[in-house]
């Protein structure tokens, strides 16, 4: 037997999946995660899917897994101590930023701390013109002093980041190599290694966060690392990118700033290839889980990728899925702020104390209270049975909520999921309204443990006409992870005008990149029929000060294809902003390659077909519903998902259970399940 496994880590629950390709069978296991030490659930989630399907250590032959150590590092400022060795002058860039206001209209808003205090920078006299060439050649013994003085004030980690060291890396390998040998102890990152690209802050504040993340991902990939072996499997465990793409532990060491946003592109990977097999190529992603909720707009089948964005303040200049993130999860406790309003979130009673209804303690009324209340969750059990559900609890702490609002405890439990289906709708619209994309013509793909609770309503608010459930939604993050390739990006920073003239030096740069590449999946024993490239470039007009990015098609690029890059340029220009100048000259900024390695996909298999009715066993029982629309508890059919079949069509009010999470449907709603297990739920159209 060969069993493939992927695991995901959340703020609360550790999902893992399995693939048996000899019987075709998947798998799944869910338990609460162990935030003080990840490895710890991973491996004990292993150890059970792994007895569940009679399987043995020695059998795994791929382990995949998402984790939040990077990301948590980052939101609760528990990174490593790190220095920095920069350009004489340059040091205070990183307070500098670019001088914006993060928030324009709040004069008391607080830049986040400092990641490399002042006291901890060490400026050398080197300097680099912009094209590359040496101005002010580099001292190595005043290297070697900047280190050693760093190295007696405590750093873990050190971000050596010279001004144009994209153009030539000399002087930051040379640098490196002289902190390696004075302090063998520190974690080295240097700019042209993590974030060989121009705009200098960008550059230097990716490499410190790298740096920042090195010790920490070191420690955990160690524990896992060893973690893994104790257990018996043999595989090097791979890491989710926040690119969607998978690569070894090995790289994350040298990397471990793309993993910043590492478990939610998961799912991302996982729900776009779902709905692909279904045949929706247009989604939205709607991954809500017990602390936070994820969302990313895929077009023709693709996810949005970002080259930059900012998580907790902090810019970050790495390719990364397009993932809109709030702090609105099961988990996420309601409140009362000072003017009387009720709040939901970002705190999260995660997964210890967790929901009054876990009976872990926790007196705080959060989402999952509330739809306990309100008969939308099982009030008796959840998980199959492994998490008893304390139905008494999220009753008296939804009625303590209640009474600080002076409403009756039904109308706050309402409020609750009104509260937090608004801030979950402001997340969708700021990944498609925000972007010129009118998420009516899209569909709605649930998943995460709580999401099908509130995708029907919230597709409502957002006039979406269709939601589509997949046949495990808690877990696909972790199935994601078995339909997930090997990805690695590169990028090159050129300033060029787009004329023919500069089409020597671009076919030069994309093969330097994919020669780099080749090497990359060699390592990783990709073969040659597995491996594949895409281009792309970010061009604008002179003078201005942002990028487009533009595909760039296969083979070698000519002037014909240089007509196509400028004429896709100003289409693209003209449907974000609104107008184009095709007789303004357009300059190229950045050449990109992502190199892919196709890794085995999870079948998904065809469902058993039904008669079109659900058949008598799937109801489990009836039991009362609160719906807005009828403005009372009404008496609802659950049904048992396992026990529906293809075709099978019924409509709302209706519950569907399962392991994993529970699909909420409320009156003038419609379910067909579909050849494959998916919920089709058709919203307003009983």
């Amino acid at each position: 037997m060969q069993v493939r496994v992927g695991v995901d880590v959340g703020g609360t629950f550790t999902d893992v999946s399995l693939f048996d390709p000899d019987s075709g069978t998947v798998h799944v296991f869910k338990l609460l995660s162990t935030p003080h030490d990840q490895s710890v659930a991973i491996v004990d989630g292993i150890r059970a899917i792994l007895d569940q399907a009679g399987a043995s250590p020695a059998d795994v032959v791929y382990l995949a897994h998402g984790t939040t150590v990077a990301t948590n590092a980052l939101l609760e400022h528990k990174g490593a101590r790190v220095g920095l060795i920069t350009t004489r002058g340059f040091a205070d860039l990183l307070d500098i930023g670019r001088q914006k206001r993060p928030s324009l209209y709040d004069l008391f808003a607080d830049k986040p701390p400092a990641i490399v205090p002042r006291y901890l920078r060490e400026e050398v006299a080197e300097r680099l013109r912009s094209d590359g060439t040496v101005l002010v050649p580099l001292d190595p013994d005043e290297v070697e002093a900047a280190v050693e003085s760093l190295a007696r004030r405590g750093i873990e980690a050190l971000a050596i980041c010279f001004l144009h060291a994209y153009r030539n890396p000399e002087h930051e390998a040379r640098a490196r190599d002289v902190a390696e040998g004075t302090a063998p102890h520190l974690y080295v990152s240097a700019s042209h290694e993590v974030a060989p690209e121009f705009r200098e802050y960008e550059r230097f504040s990716t490499t410190v966060i790298n740096a920042y993340l090195g010790p920490v991902m070191s420690r955990y990939i160690k524990n896992l690392g060893d973690r893994v072996r104790d257990l018996g499997v043999a595989v090097e465990p791979f890491v989710t990118q926040s690119n969607g793409g998978i690569i070894s532990l090995r790289t994350v060491q040298d990397n471990p700033v793309r993993t910043a946003l590492s478990g939610p592109s998961a799912g991302v990977v996982g729900a776009s290839y779902v709905a692909r097999t279904a045949g929706f190529e247009d989604i939205i992603t709607f991954d809500m889980g017990g602390t936070s909720t994820d969302v990313c707009l895929v077009k023709s089948g693709t996810p949005t990728v970002s080259s930059q964005r900012s998580i907790s303040g902090y810019p970050i200049r790495v390719p990364m899925v397009d993932i809109h993130t709030i702090g609105a999860g099961g988990g996420s406790i309601a409140w009362i702020d000072p003017a009387g309003a009720l709040r939901v979130g970002p705190e999260s009673a995660g997964a210890r104390p967790g929901p009054a209804a876990y009976g872990l303690g926790g007196d705080r009324a959060t989402v999952t209270d509330a739809n306990v209340v309100l008969g939308r969750l099982n009030p008796r059990y959840l998980l199959g049975g492994r998490v008893a559900i304390d139905y008494a609890a999220a009753e008296r702490a939804v009625g303590r909520l209640a009474q600080g609002l002076g409403v009756p405890a039904v109308e706050a439990a309402m409020g609750v999921l009104r509260v937090v289906n608004s801030n979950m709708a402001r997340a969708i619209r700021a990944v498609s309204v925000d972007k010129g994309e009118d998420p009516r013509s899209y569909v709605l793909l649930a998943f995460g443990g709580a999401g099908p609770v509130h995708a029907a309503e919230l597709a409502a608010e957002l006039g979406m006409s269709t939601v589509l459930v997949p046949t495990r939604p808690g877990i696909l993050c972790a199935m994601g992870l078995l339909a997930t390739d090997l990805r690695s990006d590169y990028v090159r920073s050129r300033v060029l005008p787009a004329v023919p003239e500069a089409v020597p030096e671009v076919n030069r740069v994309f093969a330097e990149m994919e020669a780099l590449a080749g090497d990359w999946l060699d390592r990783e024993g990709v073969p040659p029929e597995k491996r594949r490239f895409v281009r792309s470039v970010d061009m604008r007009y002179s003078r201005q000060n942002h990028e487009l990015p533009v595909a760039v098609p296969d083979g070698e690029f000519t002037v014909q294809v240089l007509e196509q890059v400028v004429g896709d340029f100003h289409l693209g220009h003209e449907k974000n902003y609104g107008f184009a100048d095709p007789s303004s000259p357009v300059h190229f900024v950045n050449f990109r390659l992502v190199a892919m390695g196709d890794a085995p996909k999870l079948p998904i298999a065809a469902l058993a077909k039904g008669t079109g009715t659900p058949p008598p066993d799937a109801v489990l029982e009836r039991r009362p519903v609160f719906f807005p629309a009828a403005g009372d508890y009404v008496e609802t059919p659950v049904y048992a998902r396992d026990h529906l079949r293809a075709g099978d069509r019924f409509e709302g009010p209706a519950i569907v259970e399962q392991l994993d999470t529970t699909t909420v449907v409320p009156p003038g709603c419609a379910v067909t399940v579909d050849a494959y297990g998916n919920l089709v739920v058709e919203v307003g159209r009983a």
